[in-house]
């Protein structure tokens, strides 16, 4: 559900202050646990290192970004695989090879 109009976009007043304090050109990194701050324009060019619950992983923003969530950028779960016994299967038939290539006599020069 987004945010009412009313309301404006929320961006945690901490990082507007880390933000005035330092230039894009500086290339310091900001830390922040806010996932939730939108990235509004001042931001661009910024480089976050936002929190994903057990690592910080850094954001370089650019101006597509503008209006979407810092934790977004930053995963906070890890997608290993589909699994079960139908996966572990189909991915046996794909390593192994086919036995007529093997079988195939080389060619008489």
């Amino acid at each position: 559900m987004s945010r009412s109009l009313k309301k404006g976009p929320f961006v945690e007043p901490k990082l507007l202050k880390k933000i005035a304090k330092s230039k894009p050109e500086d290339g310091v990194v900001i830390k922040t646990w806010s996932r939730d701050s939108e990235i509004s324009p001042e931001m661009v060019g910024y480089i976050f290192a936002v929190h994903n619950g057990k690592i910080f992983i850094e954001v370089r923003v650019s101006e597509d970004m503008v209006g979407h969530r810092l934790g977004e950028f930053s995963p906070s779960k890890k997608f290993i695989k589909h699994g079960g016994k139908m996966q572990k299967e189909l991915e046996q038939k794909a390593v192994a090879p086919k036995p007529a290539e093997a079988a195939k006599p080389a060619a008489k020069k």
